[in-house]
């Protein structure tokens, strides 16, 4: 049976189990599946990109933010913030005098990042960054995830059902189809990714 949508996946999570008085409890282990889906897989259409006003030291992160990859600012000379750890965002400050000025480093802190120094006007920047993945559910009924892995859902639900249903012997069956599907989800993005990438010509001197 192919697995298309929200409603093909719980019922061939059933079949799988061989169980129909599950059907209040499948959602759960979807649910559970893709959280641990949210902090394994990192593929290229997750990625996206969100404009911002920079006008605080604290800027809150997009709700369906999930990982930074880079943040630029984009007035005037665009350039890259560079990342840095909260003690050295606080060392920054203190050797500074705490000055504002045009942001050149940023941390996390919660959800927001913190900008140094202290944007002196507003500014505007570019946030690239993992979003989640949008869960499956009654009125949300596919998504990029299922479309490219549905083994990855099916397994990985498999493996969240196991141990409510005392099913030891059938966890590391399960867990190791999972993390085969995972494993090649994202070797598919990175060579997509890498992909184009040409050769480099080379100059031999005689």
């Amino acid at each position: 049976m192919a697995i298309t949508n929200y409603t093909e996946l719980k019922s061939t999570i059933a079949d799988w189990l061989n169980r129909d008085d599950l059907t209040t409890v499948i959602p759960t282990f979807i649910s559970l599946a893709e959280h641990q889906m949210e902090r394994a897989v990192r593929h290229y259409k997750m990625i996206i990109r969100k404009g911002a006003v920079l006008d605080t030291q604290y800027t809150n992160l997009p709700d369906d933010w999930l990982e930074t990859i880079r943040v630029h600012l984009t007035s005037g000379d665009t350039h890259r913030l560079e990342l840095v750890s909260l003690d050295d965002m606080v060392e920054l400050r203190e050797k500074s005098g705490n000055t504002s000025g045009r942001p050149r480093y940023y941390a996390h802190i919660g959800d927001t990042i913190e900008v140094y120094p202290t944007p002196d006007s507003s500014y505007n920047i570019e946030l690239m960054y993992y979003q989640k993945i949008f869960m499956l559910g009654d009125s949300n009924t596919s998504n990029w995830l299922l479309d490219r892995a549905p083994d990855a859902y099916l397994y990985g639900s498999l493996l969240q059902a196991a141990p409510y249903l005392s099913e030891d012997s059938r966890i590391e069956v399960w867990g190791g189809l999972y993390s085969s599907a995972i494993q090649a989800l994202n070797n598919t993005s990175d060579a997509s990714r890498d992909s184009g990438s040409g050769l480099k010509m080379r100059f031999v001197s005689h």
